[in-house]
């Protein structure tokens, strides 16, 4: 098997180095004992139509990366036009938040064009393609288009919203007609999964049997795979990051105090107002609590050229300066407010050394901070996790504290809780979450996406009598309504 792997962007793995997101931390140790081949954006743009898609290659353990250089007249379209102002605040059920221009679409449909020609260098005859999450929903229906017959897959790392909310989208029946070309499709929760299948039978008339939907493309399965982390590793990490100059400096600076941590990319779904806005609440419900606790809150800023993106940085700098200005003393702050990212190692200390852990997404399709922040906790005496039931996780790690992130009072009562609970509970919740974690690992994950992969081709042969009811005549192509953006 010649795996291929495709994302917007591939992370290079430098053990110290800030990780962008759940997907490179959860990606490099996949490609690197795999033997794939992981492909991407390398970041640059290159001006000019190339006729030839040029790659930068290296090696990672035994897999690759490889680097294109994305086209310069459309990247900004694709990424922070269609991509991240109209799929993005879609799929976290943010209707209010989507824009979208023609330009985007067109531009997000020659990426993908771009991607797929780019990626017939690296086919062989045994190759198999998985691609990763909402920049390329249309790419198989473009690798079709150029004769790829081998089995692709792809895995949605967002949510999937309801059929109402994906409406509100531009185009969004030519996008959902095209990931139909799609041999597999991967979600998080079972919701996630449902959502898609309503709107495939109910928006696109389509016959969906037992997971399958029947189209022009022919048969796509649609399938749950909650991504998971390497527990064992992570906990290791965090042991060892004890010493670390980062981490022994935080732990001197609590003076005996308790800490909670928060690490989410500066974004609109995490819920980040709403959670600071909760420990507002917290310290002026129980005053006994100031000096007692203090939130370390690390939010890495992405997409900085999104008005939405802009205007939530700006509102969250000055919510966090007016908390610590209303519950701060000379010799105290509550909230450490830290917008830069850190590498695994160091977080995995920064895990080990608060006693909670804050996971409040408004939607979220997994969280892996919430597995890590179990995994990275001292078995003797564990921190306990706080996590919003609209974060993926919260259906697998339901001993955590469950919060609704839109209840301001209830969140700041948990967390007062959290900060009380005796070590007997503490422990009893952390095992229960550790066992889920053991059983549903980031191995198990890729293991289980591709044997469904490798499957899904037996799914080629006649479509049998599920076809009974299916329309007659499917029409040539209604993937772009009749146009075509390539090059």
């Amino acid at each position: 098997m010649n795996l291929v792997i495709v994302s917007n962007r591939v992370a290079r793995a430098k053990p110290n180095e800030p990780m962008t997101g759940g997907l490179a931390a959860a990606l490099l140790p996949v490609v690197e004992k795999s033997g794939a081949i992981w492909v991407g954006s390398s970041g640059r743009v290159r001006d000019g139509n190339q006729k030839e898609p040029f790659a930068e290659i290296e090696a990672l353990g035994e897999g690759a990366l490889a680097m294109l250089d994305l086209p310069a007249a459309h990247y900004g379209g694709y990424y922070e036009g269609f991509a991240n102002s109209a799929l993005w605040p879609a799929l976290h059920s943010r209707a209010d938040l989507i824009r979208a221009s023609e330009e985007d679409y067109a531009s997000y449909r020659e990426v993908n064009a771009f991607m797929a020609r780019a990626l017939l260098r690296f086919q062989k005859p045994d190759s198999m393609f998985w691609i990763q999450d909402y920049h390329f929903l249309t790419l198989a229906a473009e690798l079709r288009d150029l004769g790829i017959t081998q089995p692709i897959g792809l895995f949605m790392h967002t949510p999937w919203p309801a059929r109402a909310v994906i409406a509100g989208v531009p185009h969004h029946r030519a996008v959902i007609e095209a990931m139909l070309a799609y041999d597999l499709v991967g979600f998080q929760t079972d919701e996630d999964c449902e959502n898609f299948l309503s709107y495939a039978q109910l928006d696109l008339g389509l016959v969906v049997h037992d997971g399958v939907v029947i189209s022009q493309h022919g048969r796509t399965r649609a399938e749950v795979f909650p991504i998971g982390i390497d527990p064992q590793k992570f906990s290791q990490l965090a042991a060892k990051a004890v010493t670390h100059p980062d981490v022994s400096r935080l732990r001197r600076s609590l003076n005996g105090e308790a800490l909670a941590i928060g690490v989410d990319r500066l974004d609109y779904s995490k819920g980040l107002v709403n959670r600071i806005k909760a420990f507002d609440r917290m310290w002026t419900l129980q005053p006994q609590l100031k000096r007692a606790a203090s939130l370390l809150q690390i939010a890495t800023p992405s997409r900085g050229a999104i008005e939405a993106y802009g205007n939530l940085q700006s509102e969250l700098a000055k919510l966090v300066s007016d908390v610590n200005g209303v519950h701060g003393e000379v010799d105290w702050t509550p909230i450490r407010y830290l917008n830069k990212g850190f590498g695994q190692a160091v977080l995995a200390g920064l895990y080990r050394t608060a006693q909670v852990g804050v996971v409040t997404p408004l939607q979220d399709g997994m969280n892996l901070v919430a597995k890590e922040y179990v995994a990275a906790q001292n078995p003797e005496n564990p921190g306990v996790l706080v996590l919003s039931k609209f974060a993926g996780a919260a259906n697998e790690l339901d001993t955590a504290l469950l919060v609704n992130p839109h209840d301001i009072d209830g969140m700041a009562r948990t967390i007062a809780t959290a900060l009380s609970m005796p070590l007997t509970e503490r422990r009893m919740r952390w095992e229960a979450m550790m066992a889920k974690l053991r059983s549903g690992t980031i191995q198990q994950w890729f293991a289980d996406f591709i044997d469904a992969l490798q499957d899904s081709q037996l799914d080629k042969g006649p479509l049998g009598p599920v076809m009974a009811d299916a329309p007659t005549r499917w029409p040539l192509r209604s993937v772009n309504n009749g146009a075509r953006y390539h090059h």
